[in-house]
Order: structure tokens, then C-alpha cells, then sequence
């Protein structure tokens, strides 16, 4: 069983990933920053524990997370604007990477997005901000000496998962249920031989835990 300390528990992803930890017998500390979230983290298998990223100190946030196997980041501005991006997607992580050296937690997962997102599309200054900032936390992330994996899914649905995706360190651009987007997380958190790696995911014909173990073999 892994103690596995989710900040940005409360999102779409996370809450997901909660119930399949929690069913393989894993235990999901939650960090959520409204109070009324507590009741549907519990509920999913989770122990809440209240927070605001943005106002915690790196000592703080260590104490929080003392004691955990791993450390997965999740947390996102979710289209706030260009000031929470930077202070949420940004400062946030690089926040969660120094909390997790002093509280010696090696295991970091950061969730974060493909190249490719939504080019296709109009970009505004505040989406062109967005993908700066991510590849900016990527790049910080790993350049330290911590025990990190980066996944960037492509365009989240709500599909129903299926198992399955296409996962790799580079891959065309395509859509991903955020069910097997949890899925991938909770299988590399029982995989540590699959580290130091930035995994790409959409939606696919191989099993999840077959992609990553054709990843770590490598």
C-alpha cells in the first residue's frame, strides 16, 4: 500500500484517481482548498486535508505531506486567468517541489499537458501564458534530483475509460478520457522502475500497464 499525497485533489482528474487508489488499496491524502470539498473527497476513498496552495508555505506544505511514497501534482488555474496560472501551475509546483525535499519525499508525478494542445484552434494570450508556464514547471521538475515522471494527455473528455491508451515519450496529439488519465497515474505509482520519463497519452489500443512496462524497459 502506498501513501500517495494528491495536491489539486479536488479536480476532475484527481477525484478519479482518489477512488482507484483507494480500491487497490492504496491510501489518497487530499489537499483541497474549499472546505465544502472534504465530504466528496472522504467519500471517494480519501483523507482531506485542507490547504490553499497558493498560501502555504514550502515548510508547511512538507509537514502536510511528511510520511508519504509519493507525490502527485494536479493542481491547476483551470482557466482563471494569467495571475493564477503563474501563481497555481507555476509557482505552485516549484512550491510542491521544495516542499517535497524537506519533508524526503522522492516520488513526484506531475500532470501536465501535451505540446500540441489545441493548436488546432484560436490561441489567446492568456492559453500561449498557459503553455509557457507548464513547460517552464516541466523543465524545473526535471532538473532536480527527485524520482519524477511528467505525463502530458491529450485534450481531457469524459468518455468512459476503457483501459486502455497510446502512451509514449512522443505520440500524435489526440483526446484521452480522464478515467484512463488516472488510471496511467495510479499504474506508475505502482511501477518505480518507470521514472525520469515524460509519458505522452491518448486514447489507444494497449493496455496501460503493458504501454508503461514497454516504456520502462527501455
Amino acid at each position: 500500500m502506498s501513501k500517495v499525497f494528491i495536491i489539486g485533489a479536488a479536480g476532475k482528474v484527481a477525484r478519479r484517481m482518489s477512488n482507484q487508489l483507494a480500491r487497490r488499496g492504496h491510501q489518497p491524502i487530499a489537499l483541497h482548498r474549499n472546505p465544502e470539498q472534504a465530504d466528496d473527497l472522504a467519500a471517494r476513498g480519501a483523507t482531506p486535508v485542507l490547504g490553499d496552495l497558493t498560501k502555504l508555505s514550502a515548510a508547511e506544505l512538507a509537514g502536510l505531506m511528511k510520511g508519504s511514497d509519493a507525490i502527485v501534482f494536479s493542481a491547476g488555474a483551470g482557466g482563471a486567468g494569467m495571475e493564477v496560472t503563474n501563481a497555481i501551475d507555476g509557482r505552485g509546483l516549484e512550491l510542491a517541489v521544495e516542499a517535497a525535499r524537506i519533508a524526503g519525499v522522492s516520488r513526484f508525478l506531475l500532470v501536465s499537458v501535451f505540446p500540441d494542445a489545441l493548436r488546432a484552434g484560436e490561441r489567446s494570450e492568456g492559453f500561449e501564458n498557459y503553455i509557457r508556464v507548464k513547460k517552464l514547471a516541466d523543465a524545473h521538475l526535471v532538473a532536480t534530483d527527485l524520482d519524477w515522471v511528467i505525463l502530458r494527455p491529450g485534450t481531457l473528455s469524459d468518455a468512459p475509460g476503457t483501459g486502455r491508451a497510446r502512451a509514449d515519450v512522443a505520440i500524435p496529439y489526440g483526446s484521452v478520457p480522464r478515467d484512463d488519465v488516472a488510471a496511467t497515474l495510479v499504474e506508475i505509482i505502482e511501477r518505480p522502475e518507470v521514472n525520469h520519463v515524460i509519458i505522452e497519452l491518448t486514447e489507444g489500443d494497449t493496455p496501460i500497464g503493458d504501454a508503461l512496462t514497454r516504456i520502462a524497459s527501455r
